[in-house]
C-alpha cells in the first residue's frame, strides 16, 4: 500500500543560497522548522521554487534529504500534530536512464513522496500514449514501495495531464499527489471527478482557484504563496466548511496577494523571510536576478505583509 500523504498546506521549498552562491544549507533547515511552526502540513522540496534546473544532483539530493531529516526531527521533538509530509522531485533530465537515476537518488533521501515531472515524460509532446509509455517505463524502474506523484511544471514548457493520463495515473495504483498548475476551475474540477475514490490527492498551485476547488475535494494548496503567509493558507483549509464567510474574506486576500509572484521571485520571497519572519538568508537566487528586486517591488511585499498581519490578528492567529 502507498502512503497516504497529508491534506493541507505545502509550501514550495526555495533554496537559500550563501554570499558565494553556496547552497546555505543551515537556511535551509531554519526555513524547514518556520514552515513547522506556521502550521503546514507538508513540504514540497526539491521543486522549480528550489531552482532544480540549476542545482547539481548532489544539492537536489541534499535539499530533499535536509528538508526530510529537518521535519522529521520537529516532528519527534513536537508530537502535538502530525508530521509534515514531504514530498521530492529533482527530475531534470532527458535520457530515460538518467532520470531513473536522479529519481532513484532522490528516493533513497526517505521522502514520503517522490514526484515526476509530467513534461520530462514524451519530451517532444507527441500524445498521451507515448506519454503513458514513458511514464510507465520509470515506474518499473522505480521502487514500487514509494508513494509516487506528479507535477505540471512549467518549465521548459507546461504539460497537463489529459483526463487519459490521469485515469492511468490512477489506474497503477502507484500515485498519490498531483501538483496542478492549469489555473482552471472547471478543469479542476473535472479531474477531482476522475480522481474521486482513487486514493489520488489532488494539490492546486493557483491561489485565485483555490477556495472553490478545495470546496470541490481539492486536497490542499501547495504553492509559492506559501513562503510569504502559509498560516492564511493552513486556516483556509482547517476552516473553510466551518467558517465560509471568513473563508471568502481570507480568499480574497490570498487571491489578490498572489500576483505578487511576478516580482523576481524567488528573491522577494528570501527578502520577506529574512527581514520579516526570521528566516536569515540572502537574496540570491539562480533562476532570478536579485539586482532587479527593486525598492517597489520591496514596497508591495512590505504592504502585503502589513495587511496580512492585520489578517492574522483578526483571525486569533498568533
Amino acid at each position: 500500500m502507498n502512503k497516504i500523504i497529508n491534506t493541507g498546506a505545502y509550501p514550495v521549498m526555495i533554496t537559500p543560497y550563501q554570499a558565494d552562491g553556496r547552497v546555505d544549507w543551515g537556511a535551509v533547515k531554519a526555513l524547514t522548522e518556520w514552515y513547522w511552526k506556521k502550521g503546514c502540513h507538508g513540504i514540497f522540496a526539491a521543486c522549480q521554487s528550489s531552482e532544480i534546473r540549476f542545482l547539481s544532483l548532489a544539492d537536489r539530493i541534499g535539499l530533499a534529504r535536509t528538508v526530510k531529516e529537518t521535519a522529521d526531527a520537529l516532528a519527534r521533538t513536537d508530537k502535538s500534530r502530525a508530521p509534515m509530509s514531504v514530498v521530492a522531485s529533482g527530475h531534470v533530465s532527458e535520457d530515460p536512464d538518467e532520470q531513473i537515476h536522479e529519481l532513484r537518488s532522490v528516493a533513497e533521501t526517505g521522502v514520503d513522496a517522490l514526484v515526476l515531472i509530467t513534461n520530462r515524460s514524451d519530451i517532444a509532446n507527441t500524445g498521451d500514449e507515448r506519454w503513458i509509455a514513458d511514464t510507465a517505463h520509470l515506474l518499473e524502474n522505480l521502487p514500487d514501495d514509494i508513494t509516487l506523484g506528479t507535477y505540471e511544471c512549467p518549465l521548459p514548457y507546461k504539460r497537463l495531464l489529459t483526463p487519459t493520463m490521469l485515469r492511468w495515473i490512477a489506474s497503477t495504483g502507484r500515485f498519490g499527489f498531483i501538483k496542478d498548475t492549469c489555473c482552471d476551475a472547471d478543469m479542476i474540477r473535472e479531474r477531482l471527478q476522475i480522481l474521486d475514490g482513487t486514493g489520488v490527492g489532488l494539490f492546486n498551485a493557483n491561489a485565485q482557484t483555490l477556495l472553490r476547488t478545495i470546496r470541490d475535494g481539492a486536497w490542499g494548496y501547495c504553492g509559492v504563496m506559501c513562503n510569504f503567509h502559509p498560516a492564511l493558507y493552513v486556516w483556509l483549509w482547517e476552516n473553510f466548511k466551518q467558517q465560509p464567510e471568513k473563508a471568502d474574506y481570507v480568499h480574497d486576500f490570498l487571491s489578490m496577494a498572489a500576483f505578487t509572484e511576478v516580482l523576481d521571485y524567488p528573491c522577494t520571497a528570501k527578502y520577506h523571510l529574512d527581514r520579516f519572519e526570521g528566516v536569515p538568508m540572502t537574496t540570491l537566487a539562480r533562476s532570478a536576478d536579485n539586482r532587479k528586486m527593486t525598492p517597489y517591488h520591496c514596497m508591495c511585499i512590505d504592504q502585503m505583509k502589513q495587511l496580512a498581519d492585520r489578517i492574522e490578528l483578526e483571525l486569533g492567529i498568533n
